[in-house]
């Protein structure tokens, strides 16, 4: 079951992977920015944990910030660590799978 925190500081200095914890066994979800122009989004996923494939009307930027993710676009599957980053295309079918734990930064603009 994913958890939802919200609340980032404005005109605080922060560091991702500290603003989000790890959930047993679960998907940790925090809202860093919403406006009708899109959203931030930081993650915290569990070892073995992941999002099914779904689509989305706009282009998606994940950051990996902490640890391995696992990718899935368009049926292809792509390995991110820390410091990787990729964009995955509106309307493409996607999933995120942890083979570890990781964090990771979400960043959809319209």
């Amino acid at each position: 079951m994913e958890k939802v925190a919200k609340g980032f500081d404005k005109e605080k200095i922060f560091r991702f992977p500290g603003m989000i914890q790890y959930s047993d066994g679960g998907i940790v979800s925090r809202q860093v920015i919403k406006t009708e122009h899109g959203n931030v989004s930081l993650f915290s996923f569990d070892a073995g944990e992941g999002l099914s494939e779904h689509s989305a009307p706009f282009d998606a930027l994940v950051q990996v910030i902490e640890g391995t993710a696992g990718i899935t676009i368009g049926g292809k599957m792509h390995t991110l660590d820390e410091g990787d980053s990729i964009i995955m295309p509106a309307s493409v079918p996607h999933a995120v799978h942890a083979p570890r734990k990781f964090k990771m930064i979400l960043t959809m603009i319209k």
